[in-house]
């Protein structure tokens, strides 16, 4: 099994918490993109950022010194978003880490995929960013079916907690013989699931760090999440997509 996640806008530095195991696979094509965006001036990197004055001259200044492969910080702890805080990684037991490593993706537009102890560096860029990379329109065409390729030939079993966003540009590419299983937390509301943005993160980082203390690699263990106020709702899932509800029985 291999869990997909998205990433998080927001990044940390942290060299000393955790050590790291090597660099993301796809390093060289990550490197491609950093040039791509040092070439950019700052305004056009702001409208690609879609961030205020202060965010755009943070990541600029970024760019400039932007080296790769030193001043690393593990993956799983660089990012701070709400999936990441409800996930903790910080508090992770050595086991649970190495499930992590093992089972855990991260995905990324600015890196493709990555293990959770990869080391990288901060970088502002989302997998929907209009950004032109050798000839390719965007990033979604500039990665292709690289990312899927690489996760068919470790699994052929892949548990989507990612976004839309993220998960659109792997998911379509997998090897038919791959079966993705995707997950939805939400609320009945006059018969209908209805997601909420905040609460799918929280969602989505309990439910990593519910898979890593508990070792699950099945269908059964991953239905048996009650995490959150939120039950498996049988009524409303199918084979390859499962449903919780907040509140459900």
């Amino acid at each position: 099994m291999r869990i997909i996640i998205s990433p998080a806008k927001k990044m940390n530095i942290d060299s000393d918490s955790l050590g790291i195991r090597g660099v993301p696979r796809f390093l060289p094509e990550a490197q491609k993109i950093k040039q791509c965006l040092q070439r950019m001036p700052l305004h056009k990197l702001q409208a690609l950022w879609r961030c205020n004055d202060a965010i755009a001259k943070l990541n600029y200044q970024r760019l400039q010194g932007m080296d790769l492969e030193k001043n690393l910080t593990p993956a799983i702890l660089s990012y701070e978003g709400i999936q990441y805080q409800y996930m903790a990684p910080g508090v992770f037991e050595d086991g649970q880490l190495e499930f992590l490593q093992q089972h855990l993706r991260i995905l990324s537009g600015f890196y493709g995929m990555l293990c959770p102890l990869d080391g990288i560096v901060p970088y502002r860029l989302e997998m929907q960013a209009k950004l032109m990379v050798e000839g390719k329109k965007n990033l979604y065409a500039y990665w292709g079916d690289r990312l899927a390729n690489q996760l068919s030939q470790e699994t052929d079993f892949v548990l989507n907690l990612a976004s839309k966003e993220y998960s659109k540009g792997v998911t379509p590419h997998l090897f038919h013989k791959t079966h993705v299983l995707n997950c939805t937390f939400g609320e009945e509301k006059e018969g209908k699931v209805v997601e909420k943005g905040t609460m799918c993160k929280m969602a989505r980082g309990e439910m990593v760090r519910f898979l890593a203390e508990n070792k699950i690699t099945h269908v059964a263990g991953i239905k048996s999440f009650d995490r959150l106020g939120y039950t498996f709702s049988e009524k409303h899932s199918t084979e390859n997509h499962l449903i919780f509800i907040k509140g459900g029985e």
